[in-house]
Order: C-alpha cells, then sequence, then structure tokens
C-alpha cells in the first residue's frame, strides 16, 4: 500500500519506496510492478505522472487525474514554478553551500546545463577505517535542483568528490561495500523530502512533506544525525 500524501479531485502525491520505478523506461529496465500501476490499482482511477524520481530514491512523487492537470503541472515544472528539496548523505564533509554549475550529458549523448544548490545540514566521523584513514566522515546536506535533469544529483555530488552514501552508479563502490560489509546496508540516501507548488486549480501554495524510510532512519542513526524533522 503506498503512503498518499495529499490527494483531491485534481492530483494526488505519494510517498514514493525506494526500489519502486514510476513507469516503464527503455532507460530503466523491466520491473514486476510500477508506481503508476500500483497507485491506479489502490485508488481504482487512472493516474498521470508528473515528474519521475530514481527507481532508488524515495520521496514526494506528484500525479494528476486528468490529463489537463498534467498540461498545467508539467508546465510549471518545465518553467521552474516548482520547488524540489531532497536530503542526502554525503561521503566527506561538503562546503556550508555551494552552487554546482556543472553541464551533464543526458541518455540521447545531448549536453545540457544542470545547476543544483546545496547547504550542509550535519556532519559526522565515526570509527569506521577506510583506505589510509582510521575514521571515515559524512555530512547530511539539503539539495535543491534547479534544472531536472538524468540522475543530476548523483552526478553533481560525485562531481564535487563527494559522493551520495550508497550510490552505485555515481558513487564510491568501495565505501558502499566497506557500508555492506559493516552494517549490512546497501541503500542509496538520497530523499526528496519536500515538494513546493501552487495548486493547478485553487492556486493554493502546497507544501508536502515525506519522510524517511527505516532503512534512512538506521543510516542516520549509525552516523548520530537527527533526522527528527524529516521521519
Amino acid at each position: 500500500m503506498l503512503e498518499i500524501l495529499y490527494r483531491d479531485e485534481h492530483i494526488i502525491a505519494i510517498n514514493k519506496p525506494s526500489g519502486l520505478l514510476v513507469h516503464k523506461s527503455f532507460y530503466t529496465g523491466e520491473a514486476d510492478t510500477y508506481a503508476i500501476q500500483e497507485l491506479r490499482r489502490q485508488i481504482g482511477q487512472k493516474v498521470y505522472p508528473v515528474h519521475r524520481l530514481d527507481r532508488k530514491t524515495s520521496g514526494v512523487l506528484l500525479f494528476t487525474l486528468d490529463k489537463e492537470m498534467l498540461r498545467i503541472m508539467s508546465e510549471r515544472f518545465a518553467t521552474r514554478e516548482v520547488e524540489k528539496k531532497y536530503i542526502a548523505i554525503l561521503r566527506g564533509w561538503a562546503k556550508e553551500e555551494e552552487t554546482i554549475d556543472y553541464d551533464l550529458i543526458n541518455e540521447n549523448e545531448v549536453k545540457q546545463n544542470a545547476i543544483t544548490y546545496y547547504h550542509l545540514l550535519q556532519k559526522s566521523e565515526i570509527d569506521l577505517p577506510f583506505l589510509k584513514h582510521q575514521t571515515s566522515r559524512y555530512c547530511l546536506v539539503e539539495a535543491i535542483p534547479e534544472t531536472g535533469r538524468f540522475h543530476q544529483l548523483r552526478k553533481h555530488f560525485k562531481h564535487i568528490l563527494h559522493p551520495i552514501l550508497g550510490c552505485r552508479k555515481h558513487g564510491c563502490n568501495k565505501q558502499n561495500k566497506l557500508w555492506l560489509q559493516t552494517f549490512g546496508i546497501n541503500k542509496m540516501t538520497l530523499h526528496a523530502h519536500q515538494l513546493i507548488f501552487n495548486h493547478p486549480v485553487t492556486n493554493e501554495k502546497m507544501i508536502l512533506n515525506a519522510t524517511v524510510d527505516e532503512e534512512f532512519k538506521r543510516v542516520g542513526e549509525i552516523l548520530n544525525f537527527d533526522l527528527g524533522q524529516y521521519s
């Protein structure tokens, strides 16, 4: 059963669990279930995804209940009238804040401008030897992508040498292996915790929040992060 964060006759939002694909895609491969079909089955009517989250990314995912609302909301995403906020756990200690302006190559080998702003929330250093270091450092950040490119946050944090913990394709596989062997955890710690937009009909300001799952909480506990407002 999917967690419904908000629902009216025009839009519906869920807290997408990690590991669930939004819909079928050439780039993501096959799966037994998809968010779009699970939600349709759960509420008994058609839904239309406005945006997407990576398979391993959890958090707020917005759908509309008809094609006209889809057109309106898709346009607002395209014109950057919707704000998406994520939290992520990174390897190392990132800067207090930074705007990453670094072009990315999309699935069709086309270069696209990509911009991400992030700020540091908390830092941690634990007794976990790694390579020549006797301890391991991590940080919790809030990231706000100004553009919506494929795997943007994962690629941008890799670019600044602070990859997202648990990310395979754009992460540090040695760190991921260390966490799997030491703690039995291989979760990618990226979560879309908040979506802010104006309602397509009433124009009311909507602030939708999604809590992190138990696995994310467990990583936070190991690192002694206070995830109170996100859980």
